[in-house]
């Protein structure tokens, strides 16, 4: 317990968790808010991921927590893995209080939930899609909350969930405490704090400067379907003490994490499924050196603590160049030297301009290691590895077995060169992935279309007339690698672009950038997919709605 801590004045229960869950030092963000949360006031919190957020708005919760009938608080989060990362570490805090805490996310039924709600929940975490179904189902009443948390509000927005959230907030008491955090304040969400908060306080916590002497950056350009074969080769030749790789979905950590391990390379998945249980096992093995690597998406990584991270990798690039920054924050602490590396397709060459633009800095590029490269450098690890027993001279018995074979008749190089040769023996179990070479002036990748792509698409052809015969124009996308599909409701049913990009990147878990051009027709739209990602957002149907309507995705014929 440290005076910094002390100086709170938070209840005795709460002490002893953050205590005894290794908790030391307040971050800014946590100085700047919790003695503000403390009075009452309402609160805008401004501040990249990664700053101990979570533990701002909870701590102050929790100390003011009374056991009643009511839901007392409410956290609205923009993804699942956001919300049950929340909840997870809210129970955590609040575990010698006894506080019932409940994550509702979409995607899973409705009856446990609701189940939960009927037994008792003291703070309700969720997406402001499922947290407004259980409010009209008469199955959330959120009439008697004291405080409501608005985290990354600016996440919600991009998602389109702005008008969810405003339709929660018209459903709480107006004398309850608000506590807006978010990474940027851009109007809309200026507007929603003016007319939904009191005077709010605001603080706010710039983003460290970027040691970037410490780390080197270095990126490689690779095809979007060897990146995992790249990843190989580097593994192979990198000296990766250990490493945290970030990939966009839950999905894909998995594969990539299984994929490793295939290939000999001891790696798990970190992601929003975990329990805190298991998260803190994984993490444990990862500190104790058991396991070489993490593969994360970036909702997942935060909160990590581990100062010896000697890579970073990112799988892709991130949407926001900011969140590049944080990333590769990961290695080069305390002291300590670190390299980030980006494996980079073609499509993604305007996000790394965007990055290198924000860092000031441009990113050296390298070339993937050659398959000569590789056999070289396993031959000198094998000479030094015999360099380094010759000089220990710890071999009596390997000496009395070499004497017996020259006594056979053998010659002394040609029984080194065979004991090599058993010593290498294992390589033949790592074949080198095969890696397609990148041309400068590569088509046939798709091209990388920018956040908001989709909607962007759709306003420029707005205006196009809906007739018959550019339906039949319009039935297939034009753009390679597309597939398009349809929905059965269009302009007669309100819908907009926003809404589509916000249901199907939300409950489909992809970007939003990657959703192409939306055609809306009175009744009927036209939406485009990447083809790889269909299989995925198909499997989510009957999970999207926009406002109280659900719809269902089809190919277009």
């Amino acid at each position: 317990m440290t005076t910094e801590f002390n100086s709170l004045n938070l209840r005795d229960e709460v002490m002893q968790a953050i205590t005894e869950l290794g908790y030391s030092t307040p971050t800014p963000i946590q100085l700047g808010m919790i003695p503000l949360m403390l009075t009452g006031a309402d609160v805008i919190g401004q501040a990249q991921t990664g700053t101990g957020k979570t533990a701002a708005f909870a701590l102050p919760i929790l100390h003011n927590f009374q056991p009643q009938k009511h839901v007392q608080a409410l956290v609205l989060a923009p993804t699942r893995e956001l919300a049950l990362q929340v909840a997870d570490s809210m129970t955590e805090y609040g575990k010698h209080l006894n506080v019932r805490v409940l994550a509702v996310y979409g995607g899973q039924p409705y009856g446990p939930q609701i189940s939960k709600l009927n037994r008792g929940i003291d703070i309700v975490v969720g997406t402001p899609g499922r947290l407004l179904d259980l409010i009209e189902r008469n199955a959330l009443n959120i009439k008697h909350i004291k405080t409501l948390v608005l985290d990354e509000a600016d996440e919600m927005l991009n998602m389109g969930f702005i008008e969810d959230i405003e339709k929660i907030l018209a459903e709480t008491p107006a004398e309850r405490q608000t506590a807006l955090f978010s990474a940027t304040l851009p109007p809309r969400i200026r507007s929603l704090a003016n007319r939904f908060m009191r005077d709010p306080q605001s603080v706010t916590i710039k983003r460290d400067t970027l040691t970037v002497s410490a780390i080197e950056q270095r990126y490689y350009l690779v095809h979007e379907a060897d990146k995992t074969n790249a990843l190989t080769r580097l593994f192979e030749i990198e000296p990766i003490k250990s490493a945290l790789i970030f990939a966009r979905t839950r999905a894909e950590t998995a594969a990539l994490a299984n994929e490793l391990v295939v290939r000999g390379i001891p790696a798990e998945a970190i992601h929003g499924d975990l329990d805190q249980n298991a998260r803190e096992r994984v993490l444990g093995r990862f500190r104790a050196n058991q396991l070489k690597v993490l593969v994360a998406t970036d909702v997942a990584a935060r909160g990590l603590d581990i100062d010896d991270i000697s890579h970073v990798f990112n799988f892709h690039l991130p949407d926001d160049a900011e969140v590049y920054i944080h990333r590769i924050g990961r290695t080069g602490r305390a002291g300590k030297t670190g390299v980030a590396i980006t494996l980079l397709s073609p499509r993604e060459k305007r996000r790394l301009r965007e990055v290198e633009a924000l860092t000031r800095q441009q990113i050296t590029q390298m070339e993937i290691p050659s398959v000569g490269d590789i056999h070289r450098y396993r031959e000198n690890k094998v000479v030094e590895t015999m360099k380094v027993w010759l000089g220990r001279g710890r071999y009596k018995r390997e000496l009395e077995m070499v004497q017996e074979l020259v006594d056979a008749g053998f010659d002394v190089t040609s029984i080194a060169a065979a004991a090599l040769k058993i010593a290498r023996a294992d390589e033949k179990q790592r074949p080198i992935a095969e890696i397609a070479e990148v041309k400068s002036d590569h088509r046939g990748e798709k091209q990388y279309k920018p956040k908001n792509a989709g909607r962007a698409t759709f306003e420029r052809r707005e205006g196009a007339r809906s007739g018959n015969n550019n339906r039949r124009r319009g039935d297939s996308s034009h753009e390679e690698g597309m597939v398009r599909l349809k929905i059965n409701k269009g302009r007669s049913n309100g819908i907009r672009p926003n809404d589509i990009v916000g249901t199907i990147a939300f409950h489909a878990n992809i970007p939003g950038y990657t959703i192409g051009k939306i055609r809306i027709e009175d009744k009927m739209t036209f939406v485009d997919i990447p083809e790889d990602l269909l299989e995925q957002v198909l499997t989510h149907n009957g999970n999207y709605r926009i406002g109280r309507e659900k719809f269902s995705l089809a190919k277009a014929k």
